[in-house]
């Protein structure tokens, strides 16, 4: 059935917003006016296909143009899904109250629309499924396993879970990089500046002096014409290449290549593949442990892989798997895969618990990951302190330099 987002009078003057389903616009004005509203605005913000998917127009248009959820929004909206579904109030119900507790439009509309969807008779993965900006196929595939199970509630309980481990992680990788790319900037700004500015001023100084300059000061001052002359066409330059690397990594088989060069890499590499591995078993516990089956596991944890390389492992563990192997010794022969996760792996299969098994060994994978990053991060602020400081008393030099020595020839 079409939702509708409507602005209203009330009969005591006040203005009212909300979402209505009904077959038509006209439909629609007589339910708020069997409610005693005065309908002032009234825009589709959605309509259901023949075949039960939504193809949002009107307003609806902008759940195409950008994503409703961000991260942590879609967190906190499956933690409270969770929790209505789990006391036991219906999942058309949880909706409804859902949309009513939307602070957005963009959300109020698009929570609609999935109760609308599930009023007409589809199922909840279904009607996710219709939205695949928001929701991923991860996402989509847990909810349909839970629904067949008759466990939403637990299993929504779960995506929560892993949708806040996942910001946690993310954000104390970003709070490790944070300090350090402060300071680099920095103290390329402050280096820019010394060379373009400050060394030329010093240079006008001494340009009527026919005493030859000290070496340093020369090799400053080539430094500081370079920048000056080329500095917008290097800098040009860098954002060509990076723009021609990005174009060129869009075909997969170079992208592939490219990651797996990544992850060769001494300190990132090792940064990179413990992320990749992590999110790569709690995916594939999460799923495992809500009932999905391990071939479709396993499709749904790789697709949620960055990296293509380790993708690339990943499906080709899937088609041992398919052909029979035990999921320990397809991951074992893959090597770029940690021995830690065929290990936990083997001892899931063996004790029947792989879920939690593989959810052990994404914890430990990444509580190592955080360990390197903020090692990497304690080791970076001391060493760039130190280089910055290099650079800028180099720079001092170059300056001082002629200086003390026409002070030498005065005296």
């Amino acid at each position: 059935m079409p939702v509708y987002a409507f602005e209203a009078l009330s009969a005591d003057g006040q203005s009212r917003r909300g979402v209505i389903e009904a077959d038509s616009a006209r439909s629609a004005r007589a339910q708020l006016r069997a409610q005693a509203l005065v309908p002032i605005k009234l825009e589709s913000a959605g309509a259901q296909a023949g075949d039960g998917a939504r193809e949002p127009v009107g307003r609806g248009t902008a759940l195409r143009s950008r994503r409703v959820f961000k991260p942590l929004d879609l967190s906190i909206w499956t933690r409270q899904l969770a929790g209505l579904v789990s006391a036991g109030l219906p999942l058309e119900r949880a909706l409804s109250s859902l949309a009513d507790e939307a602070e957005q439009d963009t959300q109020r509309y698009l929570v609609a629309g999935l109760r609308a969807e599930v009023n007409g008779g589809a199922t909840f993965a279904r009607a996710l499924a219709q939205h695949p900006r928001e929701f991923s196929g991860t996402f989509v595939a847990v909810i349909d396993a839970g629904e067949q199970s008759g466990k939403l509630g637990l299993v929504l309980e779960r995506l929560a879970d892993d949708l806040e481990e996942q910001q946690a992680l993310q954000a104390k990788l970003m709070g490790a990089a944070l300090y350090p790319a402060i300071v680099t900037l920095v103290a390329l700004f402050i280096v820019v500046f010394l060379v373009t500015y400050v060394v030329p001023q010093v240079a006008q100084v001494f340009a009527g002096s026919k005493k030859t300059l000290p070496l340093l000061t020369r090799v400053m001052l080539g430094v500081s014409d370079f920048a000056r002359s080329y500095g917008l066409v290097f800098l040009i330059g860098l954002l060509v290449a990076a723009a021609g690397l990005k174009l060129a990594l869009t075909r997969d088989a170079l992208r592939e290549k490219f990651d797996a060069f990544c992850l060769t890499l001494p300190i990132l590499g090792r940064l990179a593949l413990g992320y990749n591995t992590a999110r790569f078993a709690n995916t594939l516990a999460m799923l495992a442990g809500a009932g999905v089956p391990i071939l479709k596991a396993l499709q749904a944890a790789a697709q949620t892989l960055s990296n293509r390389a380790i993708r690339r492992d990943a499906l080709d563990a899937l088609v041992l798997v398919r052909e029979g192997a035990p999921l320990a010794s397809a991951l074992a022969q893959k090597k770029r895969f940690p021995g830690l996760l065929a290990m936990f792996a083997r001892l899931g299969e063996q004790t029947g618990q792989l879920p939690l098994m593989l959810q052990r060994a994404a914890r430990q994978v990444s509580a190592d990951v955080q360990r390197r990053a903020l090692q990497l991060a304690t080791l970076l602020e001391p060493l760039l302190i130190v280089v910055m400081g290099v650079v800028v008393m180099l720079i001092v030099l170059a300056v001082l330099l002629p200086i003390i020595e026409l002070n030498q020839l005065v005296k």
